[in-house]
This record gives C-alpha cells, sequence and structure tokens, in this order.
C-alpha cells in the first residue's frame, strides 16, 4: 500500500472522477477526510465499506463551495481533528456551458467561487498546516477544457485554467517546504456530469480527434492522480498533466 499511514483531504468524493479517486487513495492505504457537499446514507455505506477492506477512517465533512463560511468551516475542523496532513486533493467543481455573450455577469461570478476562490481559501488554510510539518503533497484536478478553451465553455475554462496557473506559482512558493503541487487535466471522461453537460456531437466530435478514440474511464483518472500524490513521482511539481487520450 503505497500510501499507508498517509492521511489525504480529498474534495467532491460522492460521485464520479472524485469518488474514484477516493476509492483509489483508499485501497492505497491512505486515511481520508472526505469533502462532500451532502452526506447520504448510500455514501456512508459505501465509505463504510472501503473503511473495512483496508483498515482506514474516512471521516466525512460538509464542504460547500459556493459559500466561503462552509469552506472556512470544513477547512477547520479537518486542521483541528488531525495533526498532519500529507495530501490535498481539489477535485470539487462546477460546470457550465453558454456561450460568451449568453453567459451572465453573476455566472461567471458564481463558477469562480467554485473552481476558484474558494479553492484558493481552502488550500491556503490546509497548506499552513503542511508548512509546519515541511512536506506536502497539493493536486488540483483541471480540465483540457482550461487548455485548449473549446467554443461555450468560457467561464468554466476560465476558472480552470486559473486554477492551474496559480497551482504552477503555488508550486514554487511551496517548493522550499518539500511541498510539491502539480494539476491533472483529463479530457472528456465518462462521468453523470460530463453526459448531463455534453451533447452527444459533442463527444462524437472529440473522439473523432482523440488517436484512441474513445473518451477517458473515470479509473484512468484516478489513476494518474494517485501517481501524481504518491513517492512515485517525487520530482514532479509544477506541472498541468493531460490525461486524454492523446486529444488534438
Amino acid at each position: 500500500m503505497i500510501l499507508k499511514n498517509k492521511i489525504s483531504v480529498i474534495t467532491g468524493c460522492n460521485r464520479g472522477i472524485g469518488r474514484e479517486i477516493l476509492t483509489k487513495i483508499a485501497n492505497s492505504g491512505s486515511d481520508v477526510y472526505a469533502c462532500v457537499r451532502k452526506i447520504d446514507s448510500e455514501f456512508e455505506d459505501f465509505t463504510k465499506i472501503l473503511e473495512k477492506k483496508n483498515n482506514i477512517f474516512i471521516k466525512k465533512i460538509i464542504l460547500d463551495l459556493s459559500s466561503s463560511e462552509s469552506t472556512k468551516d470544513a477547512a477547520n475542523k479537518i486542521i483541528n481533528d488531525t495533526s498532519t496532513i500529507d495530501i490535498l486533493i481539489n477535485n470539487a467543481g462546477a460546470v457550465h456551458t453558454a456561450t460568451y455573450l449568453m453567459t451572465p455577469l453573476s455566472k461567471l461570478k458564481s463558477i469562480f467561487e467554485t473552481n476558484f476562490f474558494s479553492q484558493t481559501l481552502f488550500t491556503q488554510m490546509i497548506s499552513k498546516k503542511m508548512i509546519k510539518e515541511k512536506k506536502g503533497n497539493i493536486l488540483y484536478i483541471t480540465s483540457t477544457s482550461g487548455i485548449d478553451n473549446e467554443p461555450g465553455r468560457g467561464a468554466y475554462s476560465a476558472s480552470k485554467s486559473s486554477l492551474a496557473s496559480q497551482s504552477i506559482v503555488l508550486s514554487k512558493e511551496l517548493g522550499p517546504f518539500n511541498i510539491r503541487v502539480n494539476s491533472l487535466a483529463p479530457g472528456l471522461t465518462d462521468t453523470e456530469m460530463m453526459r448531463n453537460n455534453t451533447k452527444e456531437e459533442v463527444i462524437k466530435n472529440v473522439i473523432s480527434r482523440t488517436p484512441l478514440q474513445r473518451i477517458g474511464k473515470m479509473e484512468e483518472i484516478a489513476n494518474v492522480a494517485l501517481f501524481l500524490v504518491s513517492d512515485e513521482s517525487s520530482f514532479i511539481t509544477g506541472q498541468e498533466i493531460r490525461v486524454d487520450g492523446g486529444m488534438y
């Protein structure tokens, strides 16, 4: 178990890519603070199975990134509950699809609040604990949308590219404290959120521009996330890694 005796914080891990990352991190031996907007009985049962299987703890924390108060409260609960934090995976996020001219400023602000400002606040608070310990690993889940900037994703792409840019700055500032910071940019991945926000013709178009001729699987993203937060990638920092089947 390559993460045995580690303590991880993962946001947005009750479904999709985040849930797959939670599974991968737990199966690798790490205790986890699982941050989600809502804790239901299904998620409780799911985490209990992971805990028993891997002899770890998974503590559920309510986190709503659309609220700075919720963000502060979640971070403080974690900080006050544990003496150390080894890994932070910022996975939670919101998506919005609309043309530039049809995107209200209120929606742009809302997307940035969730995808950028609150994640900045949360990371600032968690990373201070890492600085004291002089060790840590921070991973942002961004998107190839923030690199390729496809039509209709103005707000989403801008928020994700801002996050990736900030992670590079952070890697330079936190490197002297033995803290690595990277971003993972998934391409089109088979999640419920993707299916609900992407037209079928767009999916077909992306597949036609992907050498592997398919969209990604959630476990393929989680595999790279595990690599980036483990000691197997100990000399990698300040990078944004695309996982997109070679999409062009």
